[in-house]
């Protein structure tokens, strides 16, 4: 009995560990990119790549490690582009959580990004964070279980705005952050920003050109950045060869921000048809994070004053610009703001995705393709075609007839490693 137990339990770290090949036996596929699921489909692993998908079930080696989802649902790797792993907003945040040592914020993050990675996102774009770079490395180093981390290091701002650090500080502790820290002031130290994050090793640039939700300041929607200095950031991070998210709810800042160039529009609350049109001519996508704004109406008695003020509408107000940037054509990638929420609750995008206007196979491909070539990274992932890196994800049944069957994710492969 003990042997028999010992050869099972070898042969399950055999299979979690990676082996070599993959047969996966697939009730429905969704692939990313067509705008219909297929049935009964075989899909070949080798390594860490995908290399082959053939119609019904197959098997052309007994050296194939045989994988079971015939009742289920398999597609890409999932996708957020817009979280902060290595940190949740709960109830004690605002008391002491801002003075967290950044190695204990980086040990509490531990189990929050292997949550994710479980949650089926095998791939996130981590906007703004004291230790995403620490985590990113330590994810691929093997030395911790998680999703590939895009990361921004911390945002950039400037002195009072949305991510400024010391925000509500007393005047004692407040001083004046600089470039380093991420708060510029004119063009000249906005290019130092960027520059520094590049030294830093950051893999994306965030800027946030309005005042937010979640910050001890008056404004979530007022611009907060000149045009100068947005165009030095947008120049140098081009330079660079950087892509810009630009946090921006109101509708003044989003203008400056689109102009300037940037890629990505994160949260828009307060986009019009005019920007939307400018946004379409320019190829600039929509990160509408539709879950910040539930979650904190849901929660905001629990923040301080000043934010609860900020907070009660926005989900609503957020939901009807999504439906009017949705019927725009306006290109839109998932991203939930996971952190503000425990991160495995961002699933529940997909839902108001969908009570938006969204198809459930329109709200899968905003968190495949989609964000994968918002993150430039369309060759490699974001689909599933032989070639790509094997990371595959299945669900229970079918989300395309029940968009809620997002959360029931029974198997996750990333980089041909199964974790679940």
């Amino acid at each position: 009995m003990q042997k028999v137990t010992l050869l099972i339990i070898c042969c399950l770290l055999s299979v979690y560990a990676g082996a070599e090949d993959y047969v996966i036996h697939a009730g429905r596929l969704i692939d990313g990119v067509s705008a219909v699921a297929r049935e009964d489909v075989t899909v070949f692993v080798s390594g860490n790549r995908i290399t082959g998908i053939e119609p019904g079930y197959r098997v052309h080696s007994k050296k194939q490690v045989l994988v079971d989802l015939r009742e289920h649902t398999l597609m890409p790797g999932l996708m957020d582009v817009h979280t902060h792993m290595d940190s949740l907003v709960d109830s004690s945040y605002y008391a002491y959580g801002i003075f967290n040592e950044r190695e204990d914020q980086a040990l509490r993050a531990v189990p929050w990004v292997r949550n994710m990675l479980l949650a089926g996102f095998t791939t996130v774009r981590n906007l703004g964070g004291m230790v995403d770079m620490s985590l990113r490395d330590a994810i691929n180093a093997g030395y911790i279980a998680g999703p590939r981390i895009y990361s921004a290091g911390m945002p950039i701002t400037t002195t009072g705005g949305h991510s400024d650090p010391t925000n509500g500080f007393s005047k004692k502790y407040m001083g004046d952050p600089g470039a380093a820290d991420g708060v510029v002031n004119g063009p000249v130290s906005a290019r130092k920003a960027v520059r520094h994050r590049y030294k830093q090793g950051v893999d994306v640039i965030k800027v946030t050109v309005t005042g937010g939700a979640m910050s001890i300041a008056r404004s979530s929607s007022n611009p907060q950045f000149m045009t100068d200095e947005l165009n030095a950031i947008v120049e140098t991070a081009r330079d660079y060869e950087y892509t810009v998210a630009a946090h921006a709810h109101g509708a003044e800042g989003i203008k400056r921000a689109v102009e300037a160039g940037v890629d990505s529009i994160e949260h828009g609350t307060y986009l019009n048809a005019e920007l939307m049109s400018l946004m379409k001519r320019k190829g600039i996508y929509y990160v509408p994070t539709l879950s910040l704004g539930y979650w904190m109406a849901e929660h905001a008695a629990e923040y301080p004053a000043i934010v609860q003020s900020k907070v009660r509408s926005m989900g609503t107000t957020a939901q009807k610009t999504f439906s009017q940037a949705h019927k725009a054509g306006v290109a839109i990638a998932f991203g939930s703001d996971a952190g503000v929420m425990p991160h495995e609750l961002n699933w529940k995008e997909f839902v108001y995705m969908v009570r938006g206007g969204m198809t459930p196979m329109e709200a899968i491909q905003s968190a495949t393709i989609n964000a994968a070539r918002l993150l430039k990274i369309d060759d490699e992932l974001g689909s599933i075609s032989k070639g790509k890196i094997a990371d595959l994800v299945a669900v229970r049944g079918n989300p395309l007839d029940d968009i809620e069957r997002m959360e029931q994710v029974i198997f996750v492969m990333k980089d041909g490693v199964i974790y679940e």
